[in-house]
């Protein structure tokens, strides 16, 4: 997948947003809901590289960490909830979406509970 397709695709997700969030730097972009802000994407150049940092179930992680070569521990971020996706890899591009649908789950707005009285 290329970086271009990957942003792409994210643009096709409802409730998303993209923007370039860091000073001087013009090659990343995170993908965050509309609505809370959070991320669910960081793309970014490591080592001349494509990468995206999506965050996962920690026990899923693992999984595709073993599956794919271009799934790794996430890089400048927390190594048990994200892992990093290099978009060049052995990783398909079904894949890759089917990862960031998933972040994107995980990191909605949760509906708040009543407090009881």
């Amino acid at each position: 997948m290329t970086r271009e397709e990957f942003l792409g695709f994210c643009r096709t997700i409802g409730g998303a947003a993209l923007d370039q969030p860091f000073d001087e730097d013009f090659s990343s972009w995170v993908a965050r809901h509309e609505n809370n802000r959070k991320w669910f994407a960081l793309l970014m150049e490591h080592d001349g590289r494509d990468i995206v940092n999506l965050k996962c179930d920690p026990q899923e992680a693992d999984f595709l960490r073993s599956v794919y070569k271009g799934v790794v521990p996430a890089y400048h971020m927390n190594k048990t909830h994200w892992n990093t996706v290099y978009l060049d890899s052995d990783v398909p591009n079904e894949e890759i979406e089917r990862m960031t649908m998933s972040s994107f789950r995980l990191t909605e707005s949760k509906p708040r509970r009543k407090k009881e009285k």
